[in-house]
């Protein structure tokens, strides 16, 4: 399902429009005829969060109750989202948390005491306790994770991995060994996009190398039509097999949620409305921030945007076998995101704020910048792109190289090195993916720090594949020019130097659309 309604073309009576740039953002001016794409408003949330869980629990889809899964004497593993999700976190308490709560309470009554609970971090760094106590909540926390029993899933550790076996496709199958092993694997998701969820919870959460270079590769990503779009997806083809294949083994109960559009809290709510729609207090809020942000170093600029915590509502919460559970949510998820947009245009403009899932309380690189610009919101469309093959894509982030050097390390070598020789992901894939991916300094980092694996950004530079395979030019307004360039892109001062810059690829008048975003939302794109 998709929303019409939210889709303007800018005339002379447009206000200009805020675009996130990083740590900050600017009020645009864009050309008379730019079509602009904004994010639906909320949906209605469910009333009581709690009752729902509940009722998800004890009347799941294609399962018998949790109560009736649950007998003494078995092993039980719940398995749960890393911080990677939500964007921003979630005010306390996270839905995880309430989810677990009440999974912990069911397996109580019926006698279970054997629990271990695992975040599914496969190959993002270890959550700090911190984090974790985020997630799961206070009383959780103080009872599971002394006594060693509330984990980071490590995908190095060998001895505590198990292999499942092949799919149809010759797919290795390798997941964690206590959740391979359980009589039930409870696994507790926020589906935020429509990519997360189903069998990616527990085929890549809870995997290892072996298994994900099968579809964390340049030919499955260039290959997706999208990665919003599952069902044209070979990333999911792929999780989806593998999937499959753990369920013949593991009995896996999914738990999985989904959240509204309510992105950001007081003041910062006005990133969430129309400009025009504006009240006198938003304007006030938007040109005091603004201001603020201006004369506030780069640490603060950071703390001011990562202490952020959103407060999303829940629209539902479903539970039950995976698959069937993941149809409802991923509808629901597209009632949230999915707008209507005719046709394509020549160019696709969009601003990469400082949300992502690989700097959460860190830095954002260029790497990651990419990886949000051209990975996640290139393909955040159904049907085809945005943008036109061969057209161009325009974007907004200071790419500061400012690599942080305990979650980041193997990124800086990846940026020095690697894209100083080649910036495609294909040949960057074969000649130096596995040298990273078996460096023996990189694994110890991320099992013992709080670094991403070593293979991370080649990860992140797949995601991008597409997008570069698709589009003959890609400019950053406000960019590092050195990033920009270490990147095989451009970087320009203004908007109307990188329309300028980008004439040569797509002529003098270009048509142009903006996706105003966050919050996110999906173009269901049609001729």
């Amino acid at each position: 399902m998709s929303r019409p309604g939210f889709v303007l073309e800018v005339d002379d009576r447009t206000p200009p429009l805020l675009v996130h740039e990083g740590l900050g953002f600017r009020m645009e001016d864009f050309p008379l005829g730019t079509r602009v794409v904004y994010p639906p408003e909320s949906l209605p949330t469910v009333p009581d969060v709690d009752e729902a869980i509940r009722e998800a629990l004890l009347n799941p889809t294609d399962s018998d109750p949790l109560p009736a899964l649950l007998k003494a004497g078995m092993k039980l593993t719940i398995a749960f989202d890393d911080v990677s999700l939500t964007l921003p976190t979630m005010r306390a308490p996270d839905v995880r948390q309430r989810i677990i709560e009440q999974v912990l309470t069911m397996a109580a009554a019926a006698g279970v005491d054997d629990v271990e609970l695992i975040s599914a971090n496969a190959f993002h760094r270890r959550l700090t306790t911190t984090e974790l106590e985020h997630i799961v909540g206070e009383r959780v926390f103080r009872s599971f994770y002394g006594q060693g029993l509330l984990t980071n899933h490590d995908a190095e550790d060998h001895d505590n991995l198990a292999f499942m076996g092949k799919t149809e496709k010759d797919e290795h199958v390798v997941m964690n060994k206590r959740a391979a092993e359980s009589d039930l694997l409870v696994y507790v998701n926020i589906t935020l996009v429509p990519m997360e969820g189903g069998h990616k919870s527990v085929g890549v959460g809870l995997s290892a190398y072996n298994s994900l270079r099968h579809h964390h590769n340049n030919d499955t990503m260039v290959h997706s039509t999208s990665f919003m779009d599952p069902p044209n997806s070979e990333l999911h083809a792929s999780a989806w097999r593998m999937g499959r294949l753990i369920g013949e083994h593991v009995k896996v109960f999914q738990i999985e949620t989904s959240v509204d559009n309510n992105v950001f809290p007081k003041p910062y709510d006005f990133f969430m409305k129309r400009e025009w729609e504006w009240s006198v207090r938003d304007q006030a809020s938007m040109l005091a921030v603004r201001r603020g942000l201006s004369v506030a170093p780069q640490r603060l600029r950071h703390k001011i945007f990562h202490d952020l915590r959103a407060p999303y509502g829940i629209t539902g919460v479903n539970a039950g076998a995976v698959e069937p559970v993941h149809e409802k949510t991923i509808a629901k998820v597209y009632e949230q995101q999915a707008v209507e947009v005719q046709g394509q245009s020549d160019v696709l403009v969009m601003g990469v704020p400082y949300l992502g899932p690989y700097n959460v309380n860190s830095s954002m690189n260029p790497v990651l910048a990419t990886c949000m610009g051209l990975g996640y919101y290139f393909n955040s469309y159904r049907g085809a792109p945005v943008v036109r093959r061969g057209g161009a894509v325009i974007l907004y982030h200071p790419l500061d190289e400012g690599f942080n050097q305990l979650h980041h390390p193997s990124y800086v070598d990846f940026y020095e090195e690697v894209l100083a020789e080649t910036t495609d992901p294909a040949v960057i894939g074969q000649k130096y993916e596995q040298q990273f991916a078996d460096d023996p300094w990189y694994i110890h980092l991320y099992r013992t720090s709080n670094a991403y694996h070593g293979v991370h950004p080649f990860y992140m530079w797949y995601w991008a594949a597409h997008a570069m395979d698709h589009v003959d030019d890609v400019i950053w307004v406000g960019g590092n020019r050195r990033a920009a360039a270490r990147m095989g892109f451009r970087a320009a001062s203004t908007l109307l130097d990188a329309l300028e810059m980008a004439s040569d690829t797509v002529g003098p008048s270009p048509s142009i659309t903006y996706l105003h975003n966050p919050p996110h939302l999906i173009a269901d794109v049609t001729p």
